[in-house]
This record gives C-alpha cells, structure tokens and sequence, in this order.
C-alpha cells in the first residue's frame, strides 16, 4: 500500500511502514536538516512546509502524521488549535483526507492531547474525522511495552473508512521490569560524553547522604528538597508574599538561612524559588512536599547539618533529588540518572527516562560509566538504531530523536491495522539491532 508520511522529522513512520512492505510516495518535513537526512536515509526528498506543499500531495491508502506537539504537550501553554505557529496544522490533515481519501490514518502526539481542555480537543479531532468518514480510536502506549527500554507515553490516534471492526490493539508484549536499558548500550562507547567533575560532584554529595541515613528507613518516595532543610518560613496557611516579606525577620529562608536584618528583595531572594510566588495559599501538592521535607528534616537533623554545607554551592536545581527506585539498591551508580529542573531524578536501570527534544541537558545518564547516553544509544530507544544517517550535532540529533516517533510502537498498530504483508524475518528487528543471536531475533520480530 502507499503512504505519505506528513512532519516526518527522522521517518519513525517510514521505517514502521516500509518495515511492513507498504511504500511511501510522499513526505513533507519543515527542517531542511531533517529533509536532507530523510533523503539520505530513504531516497525521498520531503516537501518543506506543509501548508504550501499541500498540492503536491499525491494519491494514498495511508495518511501518517505526528503533527507539531507543541501546542498540546504540558511542558508548552498548550494553546491548542489556538496556537498562532502550529495550530492550525491539523486542518492542513484534514484538507488531505478530504481531497485522497486514504482507507487509513495513524497519527501520534502527546498523550495531553486527549486530555487538552478537558477532553474537548479530542472530541473535535474525532468529530471532524468522523465527518470524513473515518472510524477512529485512539489509545496510549509506550515503547516498554513492546520490549524497547523507554517510558515514553504517547497518545495514538487509528482510523480506517471501512469501521475498526478487525482491529485491535496490539497486546503489550512486556512489563516494566522485563526490559533492560543494558540492552540498548555500548560498553564505554569512544563517541559518549563524559560526566563532567562537577555533575560527579553532584552525585557523590548526594550518595553521600543516602549512605549516611538509617538503612532500615526506605528513602522518601516524596522529592528531596534540601532548601527545606532548616527552613521555618510560612507556608500551610499563608505564603511568604501573603504574611509580607518585612515580617519574616525572624524565620529562616531556603537551608535555614536567617531572614533578621534583610531587605525585602533579599528576604525574598533567600527564599526558594518555588515560595516566592506571589500568591496567598500554596497549592495542596507544594505545601505536602515542603511538610514531608520539613519532617525528614527534624528526623534525620543530626545526620543532615554536617552535610549540609556541601550542597551550598549547587545550583538549586541540583539541591533536589528525586529517587524514583523504590525497594532499589541505595546507590545513584547503580541507577539511571537524569539532571532535570525539578532535580536529579534516580530512576530504576530498566527503562529510560523520555527522550526530551528541548535540551541536551537531560539526556539519560549512565553512571556506572560515568557518561551520558550517546546519539546512537539514544536513537535504539526510538527503535532507530539501524538508521545509516542522524544529525551529526549532538543537539539536533537529541532534540530530532525527543520529537520522533517511536518505530516499534507504530509497527505493531501499523501491523493490527493494515493489511498486507507481515513484517519479515530478514527485516530490522525491533530495538533497532542489538540482537545477541538468530533466536532471540525470531523472538524480538515475533513480540512486534
């Protein structure tokens, strides 16, 4: 069957399809990078943007598309259909089923878009599909689930002008625990980034706190705020704006720093970040966390003040740990680590935290190596790891592969949806080839 693969960034959707036997007859992609990669890695020049390429678009059985998330995703303003850049994209999607009517669409987005204003962008993506005479459904999957070690949630939208009555969702194929991050690295690859001294730092000031607290206590599965630490500001019924900065005189500010004697400004900025909102109650959520951390605090005092020199000098960002290991050996080496702005996050080795397109600042950490994930690494949790050509800067590789479509994912819909030949055994398998032997690849195809 022929397909087009519309915002095609590095061609999860290509691969997925192409994989299945089906081929693409037209791609649209607005980065000229990315269009120059699409065109090494498949041969086909993508049209620019989509909007003046429209036109161009030739006759298909399978619309893909994994239009801008922008306007959607939780991390934006999530302006929706309202956004001035990318809002409109989807009518341009729309426009195209109208005009070819394909027997298929698959598109993926950020799961927030089935919950965007409360359900009702949803509603009007179904609504409007509906009136082209599409059945649709739409589900949220993740990679882990079809044995690609990643936690990366996406909404999933199927949709077919002859009724779902033949489709199913693809049945995970794994849990959580059943995958590995092992499985899609190098050992001490040459091309990594190192960890640098003070990220190291960083690590072994907080181990070093882990180390020293009571073993038979499990660490709080609440984050880690050290600026609570000694800290006595206002914050259950009134906020530090609410009481007035020139009242808080004699409490104390982020670490337990005396407020006596400053100035409002520096009252204000001897508070953490995240209490100088100027608002009169604090949301439920923030004030649970400053309790609990204020709490821990009093329990673990004697093991805290000596320690807590230590961490005077990070930035804020880093005096916070989040350790999402639970039952988990109590080393930061051991797990897999992430510099986020809400903190360090510890999670367990299984899977990768989401690829982030944003910044190269999150990309996975691989401690017991004392390096970052590298591009290639990073592209297996896409199940692109086979792909000849990324982006050869760093940046643009990570922010290509936080944007992509994850190709085993859209295999195994695709695969449930389409018909037409199966995916072969002589094809990539998923988790884009780190395969041991011919057995366990028969069971990698097998489990798409």
């Amino acid at each position: 069957m022929k397909f087009v693969d519309l915002f095609a960034g590095l061609g999860g959707f290509h691969q997925a399809l192409e994989r299945l036997g089906h081929t693409c007859v037209f791609a649209s992609e607005l980065n000229s990078g990315l269009a120059d990669l699409y065109e090494k890695n498949f041969g086909i020049r993508p049209h620019g943007d989509i909007r003046e390429a429209i036109g161009d678009v030739p006759p298909h059985d399978i619309l893909c598309a994994g239009f801008p998330c922008q306007p959607f995703s939780k991390a934006g303003e999530q302006l929706g259909f309202d956004c001035p850049q990318w809002g409109d994209l989807f009518n341009y999607v729309l426009e195209i089923l109208d005009k070819h009517k394909p027997s298929y669409l698959l598109i993926e987005n950020v799961p927030n878009l089935l919950r965007h204003d409360s359900g009702k962008t949803w509603q009007k993506i179904k609504v409007r599909l509906e009136e082209l005479g599409y059945e649709v459904d739409k589900k949220k999957l993740s990679p882990f689930m079809f044995g690609v070690p990643q936690v990366r949630e996406r909404a999933i939208i199927v949709g077919s002008r002859t009724g779902l009555r033949h489709f199913s969702w693809p049945e995970p194929t794994h849990q959580l625990d059943q995958v590995s991050i092992k499985s899609v690295l190098d050992e001490n690859p040459k091309d990594a980034r190192p960890l640098g001294p003070r990220f190291i730092q960083y690590l072994e000031t907080w181990q070093s706190l882990i180390d020293a607290l009571p073993s038979d206590e499990q660490l709080p599965s609440f984050p880690i705020w050290a600026m609570e630490f000694g800290a006595t500001y206002p914050y259950l019924d009134r906020t530090p704006h609410a009481v007035g900065l020139a009242r808080l005189g004699e409490l104390t500010g982020a670490l337990g720093h005396s407020l006596k004697g400053l100035k409002n400004e520096t009252v204000k900025a001897a508070l953490p970040s995240y209490a100088r909102d100027q608002v009169l109650n604090f949301p439920d959520w923030k004030k649970n966390f400053i309790r609990q951390n204020r709490d821990f605090y009093v329990r673990h005092k004697a093991i805290i003040d000596p320690w807590l020199p230590r961490i005077m000098d990070f930035a804020p960002s880093f005096q916070k740990l989040e350790w999402n290991w639970k039952g988990g050996p109590r080393d930061l080496w051991q797990s897999v680590i992430q510099f986020r702005a809400s903190g360090i996050r510890a999670k367990r080795p299984t899977a990768a935290p989401s690829l982030v397109a944003l910044t190269t600042s999150q990309v996975p950490v691989i401690p017991w190596e004392r390096r970052y994930m590298t591009m290639r690494e990073c592209a297996r949790l896409q199940s692109m790891g086979q792909l000849k050509h990324l982006p050869e800067n760093q940046a643009a590789a990570h922010k290509a592969l936080g944007n992509a479509v994850n190709v085993d994912v859209i295999a195994a819909v695709a695969k449930a949806l389409l018909p037409g030949p199966s995916l072969q055994s002589s094809q990539e398998p998923p988790l884009g080839g780190k395969v041991q032997d011919e057995k366990t690849a028969r069971e990698l195809v097998s489990a798409a």
